[in-house]
């Protein structure tokens, strides 16, 4: 197996532990899929060390991390002058990991006119660099991974089914850590030991009060989240016992305050998807596309509704201040009258009533 550390002792993580041991000795094609922070970029790292190319290169690339204008030349490389800028011949992540493992991370993210070109790479063996009439042979073995619902893109045509197919070979899916509860005091106790070496402090013990509280959490952010959570712990303890502030995890999950008008639900619903997109309104990944409206639409919508960051901030310093701004701005719609509407359907309904 990997030199890599795999830790959890949980059956849902020996049924993945299992998968890396069959697909690593073979040169199949692997598709991770998992939540945000469940660790797919160290399970192809684990699949890599234990497969015959560990000798030679891992590169990862992540899709959603370069702008679309660019990637096509940072997997497949350039020609000097194949572009204004293009100043110097460059090698592509292909041909960097040749005999080796090329792993794409959010491969959900990769624009549609690079997926063709993808493909043909997955199917010839063969890049060619931009500019250059030569195709060059290489031989890598592919990783891909995804916090999407990769098949429901391909549904939706934003991804092509030929691409899914030929990456999905061998599924792998990570559970999220709210399903390995057995497996959080092993995490801990690593993260513990490792974190509080790097800060020269000698933590001996867990309380088994602080334990129950980390069990007890849902990790919304999974493995990645508890790693945070116990490096601010790791730094805030003073003595051989971690110190955990219990409270600081009850507060990252959502206050649920009743909706008495549409307008509430709207506006809550609406600074639910801002928060978790970072307040991004517009883009592929922006709070416009999860809710199925337009930018322009939804930005009509947060003015009628009076949602603003600045506002969020000013309502999260002032709790128990009345908002004089939230419920004047739409009447109560009866009760049947968004029953059974999808969520893109709903929003249609909203816009249609705040027009009005």
């Amino acid at each position: 197996m990997s030199s890599l550390r795999l830790i959890g002792s949980s059956a849902e993580f020996q049924t993945v532990l299992d998968r890396i041991e069959m697909v690593a000795r073979v040169d199949s094609a692997v598709l991770i899929q998992g939540e945000t922070g469940t660790g797919k970029e160290v399970i192809a790292q684990a699949i890599h060390e234990s497969s015959p190319r560990c000798k030679n290169r891992f590169v990862a690339v992540n899709c959603a991390a370069i702008p679309g204008a660019l990637l096509e030349s940072e997997l497949f490389g350039h020609e000097r002058g194949a572009f204004t800028g293009a100043v110097a011949q460059t090698t592509g992540r292909f041909q960097a990991a040749d005999r080796g493992t090329l792993f794409l991370d959010e491969i959900g993210d990769l624009p549609l006119e690079l997926q063709p070109k993808l493909l043909r790479v997955l199917q010839e063996k063969q890049c060619e660099r931009l500019g250059c009439g030569r195709p060059a042979q290489v031989d890598v073995r592919v990783i891909a991974a995804t916090n999407q619902d990769l098949w429901g893109m391909v549904q939706e045509r934003k991804f092509r089914a030929d691409l899914y197919y030929r990456l999905n070979v061998f599924p792998i899916m990570l559970p999220p850590l709210r399903e390995r509860i057995d497996d959080i005091p092993l995490l801990v106790e690593h993260f513990v030991l490792r974190l509080a070496k790097q800060q020269a402090k000698s933590i001996e013990r867990v309380p088994d009060e602080v334990m129950e509280v980390l069990k007890g959490h849902d990790w919304p952010g999974n493995i990645r989240e508890l790693q945070n959570v116990i490096e601010r712990a790791v730094i805030m303890t003073v003595g051989p016992a971690l110190q955990l502030n219990g409270t600081e995890l009850r507060r990252a999950k959502p206050d649920l305050v009743p909706a008495r008008t549409l307008a509430d639900a709207a506006r809550a619903h609406i600074i639910a998807i801002l928060r978790e997109t970072n307040w991004v309104v517009g883009g592929r990944r922006g709070a416009a596309e999860w809710l199925g409206v337009p930018r322009t639409t939804l930005i009509t919508m947060m003015q009628r509704l009076g949602i603003s960051r600045e506002a969020f901030r000013s309502d999260a310093r002032h709790p128990d201040r009345p908002d004089e701004t939230r419920n004047d701005r739409l009447q109560p719609a009866s009760p049947d009258q968004s029953d059974g509407l999808t969520s893109r359907e709903q929003m249609h309904f909203l816009q249609d009533r705040l027009a009005g």
